[in-house]
């Protein structure tokens, strides 16, 4: 019988002796770490201890006592650490590699076959198994050495005294660790002065210059550049003049350094001012050149003119600069009595009054080398708030040097009050302030004002606290005290007139959006609904209203340039108000409610702006627009007046059409394509049966009846129409001159004549009716007009060109028709005064086309994004994107 010849074990594993001998040195070094490691950390710690130079701070006799004591608990951790520490085995070190390996193939090249040993195929299937494991394990890699040294040690005593030795190496003294211990009693660093005279000195910039500090000891160059101001110091060791010591960087009139009489150290502490030289004698002679860099002065400019906030205050910017670093600086403001217009109750001398001071903003991180920041301080309640006066900044660096600017004139910004009572509420503070002696006059005065407060002074707490303070500045001799007191009530005063009929109408809309809110929350019914929007509109409208009227135009020195803010116009409220409405009457309450609230947040940060000169979609152009929407809906709801007036009689009755109402009717018919009559500036569920199509009624009383609701429904539209020009007229910018002027008159006609076609409406006279809406319509067409040419007044005055200079570049949306400013359509074709599309002319004429295709592409993607349009419109927009 043949037995197969198995492959003998030593042979096999013979050729894996690397890395069971790397296995077995990794065992080895994991147990001697498990039995070591409290012997190692006390070691690490002790040779710390010797890096740091502790023995120069210990006596001999204590620092020989911690070192034995030290030595002897080192040793008897080694005895621990040698007592468990057990040698690895080779059959461990196998047993630890095999257990790496899939299938252990190490202590399978060491088995046998139990059974099968004559059968021919067993043997081959055994001698496949062997090769098989024989190829495993020929991939053996040593293993690392595995300590799981933190159970052992839970409060990782070995990472301190790691951490500490490794430490000790970077910032010790490792050649130094078994110098001798120097002398009980020397001087700390003095190490060499226990074997005979020595010398050390240190070169230290002032802090602000953010230079680092130098010890001369380790200096390899004699030739040293410091900053000015550098303080330098030297200490001596050994013998007194045993090492001789010269310098000439320090000024000659400094005081000297005292010398500790019980100190056997010489010092030479002097800051250095000038370049020369410093040499010292002795066993380690050294020559050092020092060159000192001067220190300049800062300095500091202003970055344009003062900026008047919305808020009142004063926001300045400037720009300060210095070699190192400027540390402070102050604003002084002084009164520019010369260019006071002495007058009223300017007419007398002012009381002195001290000047002016605010301290400059620094960067809070950052350097100070160069920066820019802006003061903002609010000087609204000063006296001098409005008036001419001189600024002048002032900076200081670290050595006390001071740079300044010089006196800049300008008009101390400071709140403006626009409403007649409180702006003479706030001049009457101001006399009052200037001079005392103008007390009897403004008692005069505000006695004139509250005589007959009816009608003019709103809120009856002002008439009561104005009577207490005109009481109060009679009494008798005004202090310093008294008078800042009564200023004070003035202000209060004024805010109150000012800001009360605003702050009144932001109320009650909060208060109606709250209802809304509330009502959303608790499952109102549609009507509850509607009636809660409705008057959300309402309020809105008188807020934007009243707000439009506080944003005058700045009269004066403009200070500064505003800053770019997001704009929004009535129109994009409007549709926010509708798609809250809409969203509502479809049941999606809590897409109504974040809507609502995002409608709130707007609100309360909205400021009524001007239309600035340059690119983009200003207000002014907007307004352009807005009121070429409301022209096109009156002649469409002069066309549809027209057209019931007709129905409303036999054809041998009617009367015949006068050329301007044919004119009227055939402009109304080439409005806007796709828009059903009644749409636009049709108040929500008002007009829901304009633009329906009816039959001649064979009753007559019957007609009657249908005729009168139709009119009603006319009356409707008219008065929303009528409205809408009101908000339009609240949200447009005032703009100046003759044809700002003649726009308003214009536009005041047309609300005119809108009211009186109302009326005429809603009493059944068609034909009275559309005479006053063809009034209205030309009183429109004039208003465009005038606001066209007001719009490019202003903005050849922005532009620095003079009116009527209009050069390419006033607008993409805007177009110049002799006179006239018109708007754009995306495609560059102009609209007529009625809003008709001219079709007839060629289009962009003269321009770039490849840039006319990017700005309509940018259009095209602008409108797609607004997700109030309509979907119907969305969905054109996509398909146009999709194509193009």
């Amino acid at each position: 019988m043949l037995i197969p010849k198995r492959p003998k074990l030593p042979e096999t594993l013979a050729d894996l002796d690397r890395p069971i001998s790397a296995t077995r040195v990794g065992l080895a070094v994991e147990r001697g770490l498990r039995a070591f490691w409290p012997a190692l950390t006390v070691l690490a710690l002790a040779l710390t201890a010797l890096m740091f130079r502790v023995q120069d701070h210990l006596s001999r006799d204590l620092f020989l006592a911690l070192f034995l004591s030290v030595g002897l608990l080192a040793a008897i951790l080694i005895a621990l650490g040698v007592r468990r520490f057990v040698w690895p085995t080779r059959a461990e070190a196998i047993a630890r590699l095999d257990a790496t390996l899939p299938g252990r193939p190490l202590s399978a090249l060491g088995d046998q076959m139990a059974l099968g040993g004559n059968d021919p195929a067993a043997n081959a299937l055994w001698r496949a198994h062997l090769a098989r494991m024989a190829e495993r394990a020929a991939g053996a890699k040593p293993v690392g050495p595995r300590p799981d040294l933190a159970p052992r040690d839970p409060f990782a005593l070995r990472m301190t005294g790691l951490t500490a030795l490794v430490i000790a190496l970077l910032f010790g003294a490792p050649q130094r660790m078994f110098d001798p211990v120097a002398n009980s009693g020397a001087p700390a660093g003095s190490a060499e002065a226990a074997m005979g005279p020595s010398w050390e000195g240190w070169a230290e910039p002032p802090r602000y210059t953010g230079k680092p500090g130098l010890y001369l000891n380790r200096l390899d160059s004699d030739q040293i550049a410091v900053p000015e101001g550098t303080r330098f110091s030297f200490r001596f060791y050994g013998a007194a003049d045993a090492i001789p010591f010269t310098e000439s960087i320090s000024s000659p009139a400094a005081a000297p350094i005292v010398q500790d009489e019980t100190s056997d150290i010489r010092r030479e502490d002097f800051e250095a001012m000038r370049s020369g030289m410093v040499e010292l004698g002795g066993p380690n002679a050294r020559r050092f050149e020092i060159t000192v860099l001067a220190d300049d002065a800062p300095e500091v400019e202003l970055v344009g003119l003062a900026e008047r906030r919305a808020d009142g205050k004063m926001a300045q910017p400037f720009r300060a600069l210095d070699d190192y670093a400027v540390m402070a600086g102050r604003a002084r403001i002084t009164l520019d009595l010369a260019s006071v217009t002495r007058r009223y109750g300017l007419a007398l001398d002012p009381e002195a009054r001290d000047d002016l001071t605010f301290d400059l903003p620094m960067p809070i991180s950052g350097s100070r080398a160069d920066f820019t920041e802006t003061l903002i301080e609010d000087a609204s309640k000063h006296a001098w708030a409005n008036l001419p006066v001189n600024l002048e900044l002032e900076v200081e660096d670290g050595r006390g040097q001071v740079g300044r600017t010089e006196m800049s004139a300008f008009e101390l910004p400071g709140r403006r009050f626009f409403d007649p009572l409180a702006a003479a509420l706030i001049e009457a503070r101001r006399d009052l302030l200037w001079s005392r002696e103008n007390a009897p006059r403004v008692a005069d005065w505000l006695r004139a004002i509250s005589n007959r407060p009816d009608g003019f002074i709103r809120k009856d707490e002002v008439a009561r606290l104005l009577r207490l303070t005109i009481l109060r500045i009679e009494a008798a001799d005004i202090t310093p005290e008294t008078r800042d007191q009564i200023a004070d009530v003035l202000w209060e005063l004024a805010l109150l007139v000012e800001d009360g009929g605003l702050a009144d109408a932001l109320e009650a809309m909060r208060q109606a959006q709250e209802r809304l809110s509330e009502a959303i929350r608790n499952g109102a019914s549609k009507d509850e609904i509607a009636k809660l929007m409705q008057e959300l509109k309402e309020a809105t409208d008188n807020y934007l209203r009243m707000l439009a009227e506080r944003a005058q135009p700045e009269e004066g020195p403009q200070f500064g340039q505003q800053q770019p803010s997001q704009q929004i116009t009535g129109n994009q409220i409007q549709e926010m108000m509708d798609e809250i409405q809409r969203l509502m009457e479809e049941g999606r309450m809590a897409e109504a409610q974040e809507l609502l609230d995002q409608l709130a947040r707007m609100m309360e940060n909205l400021k009524v702006t001007q239309g600035q000169g340059g690119q983009g979609d200003m207000p002014g152009s907007q307004a352009m627009r807005d009121l070429g929407e409301t022209l096109r809906d009156q002649q469409e709801l002069s066309d549809d007046s027209f057209r019931e007036m007709q129905e409303g009689f036999d054809p041998e009755d009617r009367p015949r059409s006068s050329p301007d109402l044919d004119q009227l009717g055939q402009q109304g018919q080439q409005g806007e394509q796709g828009q059903e009559p009644g749409q636009q500036g049709q108040a929500p569920g008002e007009g829901t049966d304009q633009g329906t199509p009816r039959d001649t009624p064979g009753d007559g009383r019957e007609g009657q009846g249908q005729s009168q609701g139709q009119e009603q429904g006319l009356a409707d539209r008219q008065r929303a129409l009528r409205q809408e020009l009101n908000r339009q007229q609240g949200l447009m910018p005032r703009l100046g001159g003759e044809a700002g002027e003649a726009a308003r008159r214009s536009l005041d006609d047309a609300g005119r004549a809108m009211d009186e076609a109302e009326r005429a409406l809603r009493e059944g006279d068609n034909g009275q009716a559309i005479d006053r809406q063809a009034d209205a319509i030309q009183a429109l067409r004039e208003g465009m007009r005038a606001l066209g040419e007001a719009l490019a007044e202003e903005q050849s005055r922005q532009a620095g060109e003079q009116p009527g200079q209009q050069g390419e570049g006033q607008g993409e949306g805007l177009a110049q028709q002799g006179n006239r400013l018109l708007p754009r359509d995306p495609l560059g074709r102009q609209r007529g005064e009625g809003g008709r599309l001219g079709t007839e002319q060629e289009m962009l004429q003269g321009e770039d086309i490849y840039r006319r295709a990017r700005d309509l592409l940018e259009e095209l993607r602008r409108r797609s994004a607004e997700r109030l349009r309509p979907e119907e419109e969305l969905d054109y927009l996509r398909r146009l994107l999709d194509q193009f």
